[in-house]
């Protein structure tokens, strides 16, 4: 197998990143304190399998600072700790996370549930982010009478359930359309690809 050249991975980094964007800001459904339902993860995690967790961890952050840039939500407590948090939670952690998926679908000898699993994986965690967030910073937003933990999971769980389902179902078929390895049709798909 021939090198890939740092250029080249920096290179499609850059796109990944673009192609997310594009796909992030795609009219559909967004919701009032930030989230939406997207399939923008999809870029991230596909080039986590392509170029392994370095290049996935370093372009997961560096769309997390986009993401910033794009669209930040000021946390509605004025602290320190709350605008901490709200730049952890909500884009650190949350984005950078996704180019960790080859880490977990690594262990697994059937390629296709490797990456499936990666991606529902490191999708979840990004929810586990937008659900903690939602009760240490945005629980002010939450009707009254309603426990903020749970005014935290159905708010998030709304669009992010979508975007775990939609980000796992478009891997599997873009892993069993292209290897992310090679950028070409797997030798065989079969259930020990």
């Amino acid at each position: 197998m021939q090198k890939t050249s740092k250029t080249r991975i920096l290179v499609e980094c850059a796109l990944m990143i673009a192609l997310a964007v594009v796909l992030d800001i795609l009219p559909l459904p967004k919701w009032p304190n930030g989230g939406s339902v997207s399939v923008s993860m999809v870029p991230i995690v596909f080039l986590s399998y392509r170029h392994g967790a370095k290049w996935g961890l370093l372009t997961g952050f560096a769309y997390c600072i986009v993401q910033m840039i794009t669209g930040f939500y000021a946390p509605p407590a004025g602290t320190i700790l709350a605008f901490t948090l709200c730049i952890l939670l909500d884009y650190v952690i949350a984005f950078t996370v996704l180019g960790s998926a080859d880490l977990f679908a690594k262990p697994f000898s059937n390629k296709l549930v490797g990456y499936t699993v990666g991606a529902l994986i490191v999708t979840f965690i990004r929810f586990i982010c937008s659900f903690l967030s939602g009760i240490l910073i945005w629980g002010s937003s939450a009707p009254e009478g309603q426990p903020v933990w749970l005014y935290s999971l159905t708010y998030n769980g709304g669009y992010m359930i979508p975007n775990m389902i939609l980000t796992a179902g478009i891997i599997l078929v873009l892993c069993l359309a292209i290897d992310p390895k090679t950028l070409r049709r797997p030798q065989k798909v079969s259930a020990n690809a």
